[in-house]
């Protein structure tokens, strides 16, 4: 994966420590890391400063009010550890309340329930940019 990430972090050190956080997480919360890794290109395009005009906050745009939901006030949600943390419990959450339909989770998480383009968005990255050999990126690969 690593030279995958190339395009989107120059650092080596901060690449090689993103993708092991990355898969740290996403296995923690039961969720293909390719499909974490998709969701931070089309969220942040791995910038761990970026906030959105909605107020999302970092690697995987989450909205501060999940602090109070999930953490503790003095959590940093540009903390890229931290975002990712949060990030992949909310997907997983998401994905249960909705039985592992992942294009409904997808568009859970991004505030668009009824609506499928950032599904698709995500999908796509995850098929074009961070699908595994004989992985496919189905919904299937989300239940792992």
């Amino acid at each position: 994966m690593e030279p995958r990430l190339t395009r989107f972090v120059k650092d080596p050190a901060l690449r090689t420590e993103l993708l092991h956080r990355a898969y740290q997480e996403a296995r923690l919360a039961g969720l293909p890391p390719e499909l974490v890794l998709a969701v931070i290109q089309v969220e942040s395009a791995f910038q761990a400063e970026a906030v959105s005009s909605a107020g999302a906050v970092g690697l995987m745009q989450i909205m501060p009010f999940w602090i109070r939901e999930l953490g503790l006030p003095a959590d940093d949600l540009k903390d890229p550890w931290r975002n990712l943390r949060y990030g992949c419990t909310i997907l997983a959450h998401y994905l249960a309340v909705e039985r592992g339909d992942l294009t409904r989770a997808l568009a859970r998480y991004n505030g668009s329930l009824g609506q499928t383009w950032y599904p698709e968005r995500v999908m796509h990255a995850w098929q074009r940019h961070w699908r595994q050999p004989g992985d496919g990126g189905s919904r299937a690969a989300a239940r792992r």
